[in-house]
C-alpha cells in the first residue's frame, strides 16, 4: 500500500520520494486526497509569506504550478487546444498530444491564472486559508471521480491509461469518505462552508466530464489535469463568495 502512496506523490508532485512504484497504478488513486491535502497546506502556507496580499496570492498560484511541475496547467492548455481546435475526436486527440501550446491553450491558461489570483486574493483578505486547502484537496478528488467514471479515450496506451484502467466505484467510495473526513476537520463541521465547496467541486467535475465524454468519448491525462485546474478555481471562487457573505452578515 505504501508503494501506492509513493506513486501518488511522484505523479502529483515534484517532491522527491524514495521507494518503488506500485505495480497497479490505479491503487494510487486511493492516496490522491492525501496528496491533495498535503499540497493544499503547502499552498496555503505560501499565503502567509508576505504582508502584501497581492503578492502572496500570486505566490500561492505560482507555487501550485511549481509543486506539480505545471502538469495540470499543461493539461488544461492541451485540452483547450484540442477541444476547440479539433472538429473530430481524432483531430482533438492529435492536437492534445502536440507539446506546443496554441492560441486556445494560451487563452485558457491566462484566464485560469487570473481567476485563481483574484479568488485567492479574496480568500487571503478574509483569512479563510482552509478554503485554499479545500480547493486543492477537492481537485484531486475530482481527478479520481473522472478516472473512475469514464473510459480511457485513446486507443493506444497513454500516460493516464494505467490510472484509469482498473479504477472504479470502490475508488470513488473510499476517496469520497476520506475527502469528506478531511473537509469536516478543515471546516470544523461547518455545514455552510461545506455546502459551498463540495457542490462547486462536483459542478467542475461534471462540466469537465460531460464536455470530455461528448468530445472524445472519455478521459485522458490532459483531461484529468484540466479537471483539477477547473475544480480549484470553482472551489476558490465559491469559497470567496461564501466568505464574503459571512463577513457581510457579521458587519450588518
Amino acid at each position: 500500500m505504501l508503494r501506492s502512496l509513493v506513486t501518488a506523490l511522484r505523479t502529483l508532485t515534484v517532491l522527491p520520494v524514495p521507494g518503488k512504484d506500485t505495480e497497479t497504478f490505479s491503487n494510487s488513486l486511493f492516496w490522491f486526497p492525501v496528496v491533495g491535502l498535503l499540497l493544499g497546506f503547502l499552498q496555503a502556507a505560501f499565503g502567509h509569506l508576505f504582508a502584501w496580499k497581492e503578492l502572496s496570492a500570486a505566490i500561492v498560484v505560482l507555487g501550485g504550478i511549481a509543486l506539480t511541475r505545471g502538469m495540470h496547467a499543461d493539461g488544461l492548455a492541451d485540452m483547450a487546444d484540442g477541444f476547440w481546435g479539433g472538429r473530430t475526436k481524432e483531430a482533438a486527440l492529435r492536437i492534445m498530444k502536440d507539446p506546443n501550446v496554441g492560441s486556445f491553450g494560451a487563452i485558457a491558461l491566462s484566464g485560469m491564472m487570473l481567476l485563481k489570483w483574484v479568488a485567492i486574493l479574496k480568500l487571503l483578505q478574509f483569512g479563510t486559508f482552509e478554503v485554499i486547502v479545500a480547493g486543492v484537496l477537492l481537485a484531486r478528488w475530482v481527478q479520481v471521480l473522472l478516472a473512475s467514471s469514464l473510459p480511457y479515450a485513446r486507443s493506444e496506451v497513454g500516460t493516464a491509461h494505467s490510472f484509469v484502467n482498473g479504477a472504479g466505484r470502490f475508488h470513488i467510495v473510499v476517496t469520497s469518505v476520506l475527502t469528506l473526513c478531511f473537509l469536516l476537520i478543515l471546516f470544523h463541521a461547518d455545514c455552510y462552508a461545506l455546502l459551498a465547496v463540495i457542490p462547486a467541486a462536483l459542478a467542475a467535475g461534471l462540466l469537465t466530464g460531460v464536455l470530455s465524454y461528448r468530445k472524445i468519448g472519455g478521459v485522458t491525462g490532459d483531461v484529468l489535469g484540466a479537471g483539477s485546474e477547473v475544480t480549484e478555481v470553482f472551489v476558490w471562487i465559491a469559497g470567496a463568495v461564501s466568505s464574503g457573505s459571512h463577513h457581510f452578515r457579521f458587519f450588518i
